[in-house]
């Protein structure tokens, strides 16, 4: 019983948010386990704001955005970013789901589903950051040409920390795999790898394939 009310008082202090950090897989079972579809949902809701502000960064030939004001902008980051985030990683997950079978994985779609929201847990981090850059200097976000005084500490900031959100969320994704599927992290590692090889030669060769048509053509 002693035992029973220790796991119980840890899992009531586990928080995904700090944990996936250094202990990703343990945070993958903790959200398969005892979490909701639903807290999925608002951890990718959270998470994709900073993913989808990162497209800011010197979009600023686009009229369509450039017309916005910074506040406008957020607020479109925000209500977007659900939409994104479920359907990004409903789609991940399906194709992870599938090609884990390959390897003997047991995961479900909606285990998969639940585990990668917290892949999006590093983007966070982002979010001030590129906030205040927003909110300060706007012209310099959207359009890097125009790029001088405190907004090259902002872009340097950028430039350091988004590789790293990048790297780590790979490495979570990682674990995330090899914990749903029960599957090693060399096997988890294939799981991600094999669908993005796929994808990479459908584009050479649809690629090869108009351009063949195009010469033709011509």
């Amino acid at each position: 019983m002693e035992n029973y009310n220790d796991l119980q008082q840890e899992r009531l202090k586990f928080n995904p948010f700090l944990s996936v950090w250094l202990h990703p897989k343990q945070t993958a079972r903790y959200m398969i386990n005892d979490k909701s579809i639903g807290f999925a949902i608002l951890i990718l809701s959270i998470g994709y704001i900073g993913s989808m502000m990162t497209t800011l960064q010197d979009s600023g030939n686009s009229e369509s955005l450039s017309d916005f004001s910074p506040w406008v902008l957020v607020l479109l980051c925000v209500i977007f970013a659900p939409v994104t985030g479920i359907i990004g990683t409903a789609f991940s997950a399906l194709i992870l789901w599938l090609f884990g079978k390959l390897f003997k994985g047991t995961g479900t779609f909606s285990e998969l589903f639940k585990g990668l929201s917290i892949t999006i847990i590093p983007s966070i981090v982002l979010i001030p950051l590129y906030v205040i850059w927003l909110l300060t200097s706007p012209e310099t976000l959207m359009d890097l040409s125009n790029i001088g005084g405190i907004s090259w500490i902002f872009l340097i900031l950028s430039l350091l920390v988004a590789p790293v959100v990048g790297i780590w969320s790979f490495v979570i994704t990682v674990g995330v795999v090899a914990e749903a599927h029960q599957i090693s992290n060399w096997m988890a590692f294939f799981t991600i790898l094999l669908p993005f090889i796929i994808f990479i030669i459908l584009i050479v060769i649809l690629t090869i394939t108009l351009a063949g048509i195009f010469i033709v053509m011509n």
